[in-house]
């Protein structure tokens, strides 16, 4: 994906350099926009980085699943598949954070600083909040998430909101132009996960307290050493943040939170409902099969930091952009037609191998679910094309399919075969209908997004992208 985003990059930065001068021009060229092309060839490293969190995230996803068997495994993706729903709105923050940030409105230096640390404060308090809620109703969370410790299922949906603090961090740092911190960022998380989760895994520690350890206690030490990063580059806090609501920042860009929080219902809703009609063996076996299958989704993501910003910029010149949908279509396509076609032949061999002997018991939902997986990664990189051009009906029609989804789960509960041929149907549907108008744009909307503001949400899916991996 690198490559594909420094092609996007010095296009941009050469059309700024020749048109310029022109006095024609409605935005000068100017020290701003010089930084600007220059922060978007380093943005690369950014998506390098996120492969690298993805491989520690699969390395940690097998690690457990071994250590914890097929059935524990289970319940470990119910509660990290609604974590990864959660952290969506977070990364539309970070994507508004940096916007900001780059626009001046938090300040510079120590002001920015405090801006920052101000809005971490009442993070934590937030958190602190919802956890005390959690808890009091954590037996109904428990039956809800089909999780047999009831503090473990208290626990999860602070875990998402401990998050945002992280993706503020990231947001910040973005928005002036250090994004190597951000990869460090990244892969530290990942690191950090690994570690504290295998490390929980072999002491011989019950789900609960494993989730706990992989989940929110790995995001604790990265917050600590991202704001060590952030101070670095700031500087101190000078006491006098800016006056900049975190609700104002979190509706900045409501189409594109809505629908990335839908795509992340239409990608984990599945592993939630299937162990509210299967048994904890069978569920924790369609777990691991998710995991498997959702590897061309990944490849989706890393196209949609090609694709986002680059229909935005287009757009953004009265271009037709349709082609980039064409272009990121057919490559996801030379990915998922190798996989399907080994998913088909050996799929009992695979989970087996990759995660254990109880994990067959999917193999016969393996190419399906593969194949509605492919279905469903064409429609997001639709969903980003469609945001880019500032469309917002493809929100009915991803809400509907949201809603599908477990009531898909619950009407072909017969067997994970069943389930994972009624989800293809259900994303096959989706991706024809999100492709169809797609190709029927020509122009942007009436509320286009902007491109830096592409370019940001294109790296806050990045930050979120290696923490969605392990269900």
């Amino acid at each position: 994906m690198s490559h594909m985003l420094r092609e996007g990059a010095p296009r941009s930065a050469s059309v700024r350099t020749v048109t310029g001068p022109n006095p024609t021009d409605e935005e000068p060229q100017s020290r701003r926009d010089r930084a600007r092309g220059s922060h978007t060839v380093r943005a690369a490293g950014v998506a390098s980085a996120q492969m690298i969190a993805n491989v520690l995230a699969l390395l940690t996803t097998v690690a457990l699943a071994r250590a914890l068997g097929t059935s524990d495994y289970g319940e470990l993706a119910r509660m990290i598949s609604v974590v990864t729903i959660l952290i969506v709105p977070a990364s539309a923050l970070q994507a508004a954070a940096a916007r900001d940030m780059t626009l001046g409105r938090l300040g510079s230096g120590g002001n920015a600083a405090a801006t920052l640390h101000s809005w971490i404060i009442r993070v934590l308090i937030a958190t602190a909040v919802v956890l005390v809620i959690c808890l009091l109703l954590r037996e109904s969370l428990a039956s809800l998430l089909q999780v047999s410790q009831p503090w473990a299922a208290a626990l999860v949906i602070p875990a998402g909101f401990l998050w945002t603090a992280l993706a503020l961090q990231r947001g910040v740092l973005l928005g002036v132009g250090a994004y190597r911190l951000v990869g460090f960022s990244l892969v530290g998380e990942q690191g950090f996960r690994l570690l504290l989760g295998l490390a929980a895994a072999l002491l011989g520690a019950q789900v609960g307290l494993i989730f706990f350890c992989s989940v929110p206690l790995a995001t604790i030490p990265t917050i600590l050493i991202t704001g060590a990063l952030t101070r670095r580059r700031l500087g101190r806090s000078d006491r006098q943040p800016k006056r900049s609501r975190l609700r104002e920042l979190a509706m900045r860009n409501p189409i594109p939170v809505a629908g990335l929080t839908l795509f992340a219902v239409l990608q984990n809703a599945d592993v939630i409902a299937v162990g509210h009609f299967f048994s904890t063996t069978v569920s924790g076996a369609y777990a691991q099969a998710a995991v498997a299958a959702k590897g061309v989704v990944w490849v989706a993501m890393g196209l949609g930091l090609y694709l986002l910003p680059e229909a935005a910029r287009e757009a953004s010149k009265g271009l037709d952009a349709r082609h980039l949908m064409t272009r990121t279509t057919g490559l996801l396509m030379l990915v998922a037609v190798p996989i399907l076609a080994i998913f088909a032949l050996i799929p009992e061999q695979i989970l087996t191998l990759v995660f254990s002997d109880q994990a067959r018991l999917a193999a016969p939902a393996l190419p399906w679910l593969a194949a509605a997986m492919t279905f469903l990664s064409i429609a997001y990189l639709a969903m980003q094309f469609l945001l880019a051009l500032g469309r917002r009906a493809f929100l009915a029609i991803m809400l509907l399919a949201a809603i599908a989804v477990p009531a898909t789960v619950a009407l072909r509960d017969s067997s994970l075969k069943s389930v994972s041929i009624g989800l293809l149907v259900l994303d096959a549907i989706l991706a024809a209908v999100m492709l169809a108008y797609s190709y029927s744009v020509r122009d942007a909307g009436s509320h286009p997004l902007a491109v830096d503001d592409a370019e940001n949400f294109a790296l806050a899916e990045a930050s979120a992208a290696a923490e969605a991996a392990i269900p």
